[in-house]
């Protein structure tokens, strides 16, 4: 069995450290320095952690090979499993004529992207992290972003950075009860105490969803909607975190929803936005006719214009569409029609609310198995079995599966044929040929540095920061989801080490643990794995360093303020914070 050394080189950490960092750094300056493309950035990295793990950690060719197929296979089930089948109903609504009512419906809610942007990335999307998780509301929130006339890199940007301060309480607060389960903390404790720190995340993540959408500009047109949401989801986190992991998100999310809508009912921006400014740019007048379609740079799944199922349907790109919406706009939707428009998404979330419930959640699991992947012999830092080398095909369970389930019943009310489902689910799997190999091997990097000891090394030199533990100790969550992608993952790997280094600064441990989760939501954005899923989504095939680059600084300015926040918990400033 192979038992990582953590310190390989001149056992020094920080040497090793140095080294150990070295997979990641070629990812990054590849991917967002370099623009090299996502799949080449990922085998490059997945290179350099191979020859790390064999020549300076010493693991055995056949474990390093094997680590990465375990890594590959994950990627490939549950991760694009979900991905695949969250087009796919997508896809349905193109197919079917619904998009376009979809669109209008949202928008007379309110006409203004800011707005928009608000309800469906940050509120929607919290309702669906809380059901699913897992890269599921990236996915769908920025496609219905697209159905809305935003361009494809904007939506994209703007389902990661709302997709932030609902992850520690996603998918039915999973994170949280995995730290627990690992540190030994009581659940209740980790609950509470990560509910005293994401609420700040939720009352800045709204503000910054209107700025990367229309800049100061529509800070100072629409910050009461930014407030009224993120203040009304700040404040539902708090409280329920102190007594319902498993509904924090779900319930905060419609509670911040409903808010907005009823501000709206009495405000309303002096000036809405209906076309945002990459928009513009983006688009072309075609030969003077007024038609508006994309340039050659902008590739978007096409939106249909007019109403479904009455005969012939044209069919415009999100942003032509959103450009010549003036007569678009004109047209009156039938009350069924935007019923039946909603129903994917209706659909979704009932499923998703269904699959919580403990009778039909147990039943689901037994229809999965579980087994330690072939090859693999690999000791944790406590000398027993990595429970990292377990592959688990959860398969009724898992949220593609449930997402395949909503795409047939939403054939069902879309009144698709099954041969619009089946060319629906070919395209889906057309888009993503370029993805499936991004996330396999992004997972496969992941599962190398884990299971080699690299992943740990940055954790343990980072932990030794001693009396500014708490400055650091966000910083090795945000490493360990910015490395797997999964804030559980992240938990799984550094909680307990987490918990030892507090005791042995003399910190508070519930504090630092909560923290490694806090901390971990925010290197959510930047996960490659999350990056290429949301790339996939919008069809930006080779965009993933431009996206990189507009969401980066935005996740340090979020880590920045969470190691302030979590500094000052462990001081007499704001202890009194601490459960």
């Amino acid at each position: 069995m192979f038992q990582p050394d953590f310190t390989p080189v001149a056992h020094s950490l920080g040497w090793s450290a140095a080294v150990a960092a070295l997979p990641l750094l070629v990812v990054f300056v590849l991917l967002g320095g370099l623009k090299v493309r996502a799949p080449l950035a990922a085998a490059f990295g997945v290179a350099t952690a191979a020859l790390i793990a064999g020549l300076v950690y010493h693991m055995p060719v056949g474990q390093v090979a094997d680590s990465a197929v375990l890594g590959f296979a994950y990627g490939m089930f549950p991760i694009m499993w979900l991905v695949l089948n969250a087009i796919w109903v997508y896809n349905l609504t193109v197919a079917t004529g619904y998009l376009g009512v979809l669109r209008r419906s949202m928008a007379s809610v309110s006409p203004d992207r800011r707005i928009q942007a608000l309800i469906v990335a940050f509120c929607f999307g919290a309702l669906i992290e809380g059901l699913a998780g897992f890269g599921t509301p990236v996915a769908i929130t920025s496609l219905m972003l697209i159905a809305l006339g935003f361009s494809p890199l904007r939506a994209a940007a703007l389902a990661l950075v709302a997709d932030t301060a609902t992850v520690a309480f996603g998918a039915v607060g999973i994170p949280i009860i995995t730290l627990g389960g690992v540190t030994g903390l009581p659940v209740a404790e980790l609950s509470a105490m990560v509910g005293r720190q994401t609420p700040i995340l939720a009352c800045v993540v709204p503000f910054i969803l209107i700025f990367m959408v229309d800049r100061r500009n529509g800070i100072r047109q629409t910050w009461p909607a930014a407030a009224v949401g993120g203040v009304t989801y700040a404040v539902a986190q708090f409280v329920l975190s102190n007594f319902s992991v498993e509904l924090t998100d779900i319930a905060a999310s419609i509670l911040s929803a409903g808010a907005i809508v009823a501000l709206l009912r009495v405000w309303q921006p002096k000036v809405p936005l209906v076309t945002t400014g990459d928009e513009v740019e983006e688009a072309g007048d075609v030969a003077g006719t007024g038609q508006v379609r994309d340039t050659a740079k902008v590739t978007e799944p096409p939106v249909a214009s007019g109403h479904p199922r009455n005969g012939r349907v044209d069919v415009l790109s999100p942003t032509a569409a959103a450009v010549n919406g003036a007569a678009a706009e004109d047209v009156v939707d039938k009350p069924r029609d935007v019923m039946v428009a909603y129903a994917p998404y209706l659909i979704i979330v009932a499923v998703f609310a269904l699959s919580v419930w403990r009778p039909v959640g147990t039943a689901l699991k037994h229809g999965g198995t579980s087994f330690r992947w072939p090859g693999l012999h690999i000791a944790n830092a406590a000398h027993k079995a990595s429970a990292v080398t377990v592959f688990k095909f959860d398969f009724l369970y898992s949220a593609g599966t449930l997402l395949l389930l909503c795409g047939l019943l939403s054939m069902l009310v879309l009144r698709a044929s099954a041969r619009q489902g089946v060319q629906a689910y070919v395209r889906a799997v057309t888009q993503l040929r370029t993805a499936t190999l991004t996330v396999g091997l992004v997972l496969a990097l992941a599962y190398l540095m884990n299971l080699s000891g690299q992943t740990t090394t940055l954790g343990l030199w980072i932990a030794g920061a001693g009396s500014l533990l708490a400055v650091f100790s966000p910083i090795i969550g945000w490493i360990g989801v910015t490395i797997t992608g999964s804030d559980t993952s992240a938990n799984s790997l550094f909680g307990a080490l987490q918990v030892s280094a507090a005791n042995a600064a003399g910190l508070n441990p519930v504090l630092l643990a909560a923290a490694n989760s806090s901390g971990g939501v925010i290197g959510k954005m930047l996960s490659p794995q999350s990056l290429v899923i949301a790339t996939a989504a919008v069809q930006m095939k080779g965009k993933e360093g431009d996206l990189f680059r507009k969401v980066f600084k935005w996740s340090m300015l979020l880590l920045a303020l969470m190691c302030i926040l979590v500094y000052l918990q462990s001081t007499s400033w704001l202890g009194w914070m601490v459960v």
